[in-house]
């Protein structure tokens, strides 16, 4: 199993030493959110701060770039790593695209498969000199000169990730994505029963292999070294599923375990400014649905019971505020857990 922590993207000025031990701690990777901060500058100071670990945003938003600026993004993030770098995308709700960003709202799966298609159809004009010209409904490239062609080392054309929740984006991205980036708002059954079937039949589709496609998330992972260290990441862990779960579009991960009037109760707090409350209303065992919970010498344990057979990828962080610390001897464990991913394959695709 691999394990990714995040960095601190408030201070681009303590990005290299921040990434450079967590490299030195063995974590196999680093990810960056895009809430308060860009989620790509950071990744670009690791990048040359860094030899091994790899590098991906988990996420950065769509529809609000152009899938030619994302284009460009990815491919001097990957020349700068030597292929290290792995562009995670996700939509995100209706009123944030309209309200946050002032970008039209259109179905979001049917707007991602074409996003996708755009970015393998630049970079492959890039890499291999092909013609540009993809022709979508929202997305139309059919101008490349050698002007606006960037410099490249050979490297393998970059691998894309897919956020996903409900079924439509799970199935789309066993199709059209190297990756899944699950949401921590989800829970051993969830994945069982809704987002595993959705993802096979998606790589069924695309005629493609398991092992070439990486399952990451799933979960909370609260942990530290001592119980009153557990104690604060249970409480933290607590808030962000009270806080996932006032959304709608989160509720059939409770739905699945007859929690729906949870999430409804929680939605009625937000509308009300009552923040405060929100964690009260998460009882000891849905939270434990969705998180693993443990001290330091029994928490890969629980992520194995948590996790074990389904992700490839636990994030020991969900936050760029809250460091995950945990000692070389645990990463070492965790990474010794056995998931089916092997690598990415995306010379493959057309």
């Amino acid at each position: 199993m691999r394990i990714t922590t995040t960095i601190p993207q408030h201070n681009l000025r303590a990005v290299p030493s921040a990434a450079i031990a967590i490299e030195r701690a063995g974590y196999d990777g680093i990810t960056t959110l895009e809430n308060q901060h860009d989620p790509f500058m950071p990744l670009g100071v690791a990048a040359i701060n860094t030899e091994r670990i790899e590098l991906a945003t988990g996420i950065a938003i769509s529809f609000l770039r152009s899938p030619m600026s994302a284009a460009n993004l990815t491919w001097d993030l990957c020349e700068a790593s030597g292929g290290r770098f792995t562009l995670g995308l996700g939509t995100q709700i209706k009123a944030h695209n309209e309200k946050r960003f002032s970008v039209p709202w259109s179905p979001p799966a049917p707007r991602m498969r074409e996003y996708i298609g755009a970015l393998r159809a630049i970079w492959r004009s890039w890499k291999y000199g092909e013609r540009l010209n993809f022709q979508g409904k929202h997305y139309q490239f059919t101008l490349m000169i050698p002007n606006f062609v960037p410099e490249g080392s050979g490297l393998k054309l970059p691998a894309v990730t897919l956020a996903a929740v409900g079924p439509s984006m799970l199935k789309l991205s066993g199709e059209v994505a190297d990756g899944v980036r699950l949401h921590p708002f989800c829970t051993r059954k969830y994945l069982t029963e809704t987002v595993m079937p959705c993802l096979e039949a998606g790589l069924k589709k695309s005629a493609r292999l398991r092992q070439n496609f990486e399952i990451s998330g799933g979960g909370f992972i609260a942990t530290g070294a001592t119980d009153e260290a557990v104690a604060m990441a249970t409480e933290w862990a607590r808030y962000r599923v009270a806080f996932y779960g006032s959304t709608p579009a989160y509720w059939p991960v409770l739905e699945a375990h007859d929690a729906g009037d949870l999430g409804r109760k929680l939605n009625r707090l937000t509308k009300g400014g009552q923040w405060a409350k929100l964690s009260a209303e998460v009882p000891d065992d849905i939270l434990q649905l969705f998180a693993a919970i443990g001290r330091h010498d029994q928490i890969a344990s629980q992520i194995k019971q948590r996790f074990g057979g389904l992700t490839d990828t636990v994030l020991a962080s969900t936050s760029s505020q809250v460091s995950a610390d945990l000692p070389p001897d645990l990463i070492a464990d965790i990474q010794r857990i056995e998931t089916p991913f092997s690598n990415f394959e995306t010379e493959s695709k057309m």
